[in-house]
């Protein structure tokens, strides 16, 4: 719930200047592991090539980027603790190499990950008390999607019409029927466009329900995994395609016998989560709703959400 004044309060002109830099390199890389990547990340490369700007971004973790010349990119190093060993790591090798456009993003001041870094930016959100990271990735998201405002000069971003669309979200409730269906499931998987949202909730599933899960991106739940799901799995599609709705009706419902639920913000087909809609800022609603969602089912499986088995805070922290 603190998300949802994290975002009545986020200030998008606090990235003009930094949006003019990334802008005259023309060339931007996103790192860092988990949640601090996947929607971030994903969110802002699929927004910059739908509104057709000149602008390259890519995302990759930060050990694969090692590998990567990326003297000619601008790159941020988000983590939220500021101590991840493999960010800390690839932000030294950048300096090494002398690339002066590296950059920190992280909820906390003062840590190795500054140190490091050329300019490192602090999110307002504060630390994360629950394992699961939620806050501090609607901030990351919007931090980077505001260079791109910049970069684009569109004014999407209502701070209080987004808040108040993602509190809806938050507290709405949900057919019982679907989160029972959840609970029975062997299987939770999410379906939907490569921006982050279902591959997020994915990893979100696996933290708050305890249950397995996967992301099927695009169609790629109609393409083969059919023929390992069971009847008592249920796929969420996240802002589903119209034209691949019949698809899955055939393959999941029909086929399989499985139970497939949309997130949207109109009515479909499908069994619907119906969300507010936030134009181009819509995503971040859906992602909301999917942590409504989740909550619900682990509530109902009597998990204790503050008290993970072996998940931790920091996945894999430096160590001096």
């Amino acid at each position: 719930m603190d998300t949802v004044g994290v975002v009545n309060n986020f200030n998008p002109n606090q990235t003009q200047q930094i949006a003019q830099k990334v802008k005259s390199i023309g060339k931007l890389f996103l790192t860092g592991e988990g949640s601090s990547r996947i929607f971030p990340a994903k969110n802002a490369i699929r927004k910059a090539l739908r509104w057709g700007m000149d602008l390259r971004i890519a995302t990759d973790g930060s050990r694969q980027s090692a590998q990567y010349d990326l003297s000619k990119f601008a790159v941020f190093c988000a983590s939220n603790s500021g101590r991840t060993k493999e960010v800390v790591l690839l932000a030294k090798k950048l300096a090494a190499a002398g690339n002066e456009n590296r950059f920190g993003l992280s909820a906390n001041k003062g840590t190795l990950l500054e140190q490091t870094c050329k300019e490192t930016f602090v999110l307002t959100c504060g630390w994360e008390q629950a394992v699961p990271a939620t806050k501090s990735v609607v901030e990351q998201a919007l931090f980077y999607e505001s260079i791109l405002w910049h970069i684009a000069r569109r004014k999407e971003f209502v701070s209080a019409d987004l808040s108040g669309k993602i509190e809806q979200a938050l507290t709405m409730t949900i057919d019982p029927a679907i989160i029972q269906a959840a609970v029975k499931a062997s299987t939770i998987y999410f379906a939907g466009y490569n921006d982050g949202v279902a591959e997020e909730l994915t990893l979100k599933t696996n933290e708050i329900t305890r249950k397995k899960s996967d992301y099927l991106e695009g169609t790629y739940a109609v393409h083969g995994i059919e023929e390992v799901m069971n009847p008592n799995d249920v796929v969420f599609v996240v802002d589903p395609i119209d034209e691949e709705i019949e698809k899955f009706q055939e393959v999941l419902i029909k086929g399989v016998g499985l139970k497939v639920v949309a997130i949207a913000n109109r009515n479909t087909p499908l069994t619907t989560i119906r969300v507010p809609d936030a134009g181009e800022l819509t995503p971040y609603v859906y992602l909301c709703a999917g942590w409504n969602l989740l909550v619900e089912i682990g509530l109902s499986i009597g998990i204790n959400l503050d008290k993970p088995e072996r998940a931790r805070k920091v996945g894999n922290e430096f160590v001096q």
